[in-house]
């Protein structure tokens, strides 16, 4: 294993006290995200706030290629904030079909009743009535924030944690959880002005999907391979907490898909013993469907069928 070496002093770890090497990082990954930004529907004008806030829910965890059709299906839905809060929430779930972690739907759907309730049902342009939202946390208030409204703000999703820890810090991967020392990071290479910190933001984050990858990465072609500091060190292996993988096969996961996937494609009450087919293990199959229950995903009614929620 190749032990890592102090980034030389030109190296983007010292980005924090040497604005011009921030500027130089910030220009070059700049001009690469306008050259090379997929066309996303999300990022077009027409888009809007809410396609924007839309977009960022459905992104969580999950690829783009999955997202995409479900978000043109969305958005043609319910085209703004209101109309979705019109209708009941199992109605948000049946349209998130499989997105997986549904509970998503339910928490899209809780801000689009606060945003029609507090904000006239526009989406809110500060960063604090956006984070006021249910279901909104620092990330997707920032990334709305930013992405919507063009202001200066640190995004910090997992593809740019990467492009930070790499080509900043030096290292392969980011902790697993995000830290006080990378938010510190992210801070000290915001550029000043809000537009061009918005086009950083979206950049960054770019870069980490289509070169900066978590496998394979493509060195080769990326903007600020020279000034790389994991490049420069060798590309020293991962010596932190082994990286969480994600299983899906056997798991309760996958139990409380198949019982959604029931109910989604009905519009009456299921019977307890539809759901009892989906899933061999009977004290599996009780978890999940009381884990959905619980989550607000599913309602009970008497006589022992269940439905989606309305309420």
């Amino acid at each position: 294993m190749t032990a890592p070496t102090k980034p030389p002093a030109d190296s983007p770890a010292n980005a924090s006290s040497d604005a011009p090497l921030a500027q130089l990082l910030h220009s070059t990954v700049i001009d690469w995200f306008d050259d090379n930004a997929r066309d996303l529907p999300w990022r077009r004008p027409e888009a809007g706030p809410w396609g924007v806030m839309v977009s960022e829910f459905m992104l969580q965890q999950t690829p783009v290629n999955r997202v995409l059709p479900v978000y043109e299906q969305w958005l043609t839905q319910w085209p703004r904030p209101a109309d979705l809060a019109k209708d009941a929430p199992g109605e948000a779930v049946r349209a998130w079909g499989r997105l997986g972690y549904p509970r998503r739907a339910l928490r899209l759907h809780g801000a689009a009743v606060a945003i029609a309730e507090r904000h006239g049902g526009d989406v809110p342009t500060d960063h604090a009535q956006l984070l006021a939202l249910p279901g909104i946390g620092e990330y997707t208030a920032a990334a709305v924030a930013s992405f919507a409204y063009g202001q200066r703000h640190a995004v910090l999703d997992t593809n740019v944690r990467r492009v930070f820890a790499r080509a900043v810090t030096g290292v392969q991967y980011p902790p697993n959880a995000t830290t006080a020392a990378e938010r510190k990071l992210a801070r000290a290479l915001l550029p000043e002005d809000e537009r061009t910190a918005a086009r950083w933001a979206a950049a960054s984050m770019e870069l980490g999907a289509l070169v900066c990858t978590a496998k394979n990465e493509s060195c080769q072609r990326c903007p600020i391979a020279a000034q790389c500091a994991w490049r420069l060190a060798g590309k020293p292996e991962h010596e932190g907490p082994p990286r969480r993988g994600q299983t899906y096969a056997g798991t309760d996961r996958q139990v409380r898909g198949k019982l959604l996937a029931v109910l989604r494609e009905a519009h009456t009450p299921v019977p307890q013993a539809a759901l009892d087919r989906v899933w061999h293990e009977p004290v599996q199959r009780a978890r999940a469907l009381d884990g959905l229950v619980a989550d607000g995903l599913v309602e009970p009614l008497p006589g022992g069928t269940y439905r989606l929620p309305l309420t």
